[in-house]
């Protein structure tokens, strides 16, 4: 069965096993989720990621970080623009995610941006996803 939206499984994936206590998650790799995760890892929301190969596409091991030994550090990831309907914001419509508790990722002509970034650089695009 072929997934139609493999963002919306991969945060899926992550979101499910942080709320179950699981040390890692695994996610089939690709270059966007790849950079996604990057942007997890230094909002400090994930503690490292390892990518495995296996001679197809390859997997990306996220390892989860908790707050304390029960509470996950990933409230909520939540998606956006969706295949089905696409969110695309201008650099004034940058969206500020529970008042600046938490962030979007967009994706920019100058790659994936947290929202923070897009505004410093001024420039809008597609919201990927929004992350607490």
């Amino acid at each position: 069965m072929s997934v139609t939206d493999p963002i919306a499984n991969m945060l899926t994936v992550i979101r499910n096993a942080s709320r179950a206590g699981k040390e890692t998650a695994n996610v089939k790799a690709s270059k966007l989720s790849e950079e996604i995760i990057k942007k997890l890892k230094a909002k400090k929301l994930i503690s490292n990621y390892k990518k495995i190969e296996d001679n197809k596409q390859g997997i990306l091991r996220v390892y989860l970080r908790f707050l304390n030994e029960k509470t996950p550090a990933i409230t909520e990831l939540k998606r956006i623009s969706k295949p089905g309907l696409r969110r695309y914001v201008k650099k004034d419509e940058i969206p500020k995610v529970l008042g600046g508790m938490g962030f979007a990722i967009i994706s920019t002509p100058k790659g994936l941006l947290t929202d923070e970034e897009a505004r410093k650089q001024g420039i809008g695009g597609e919201v990927i996803l929004h992350a607490w």
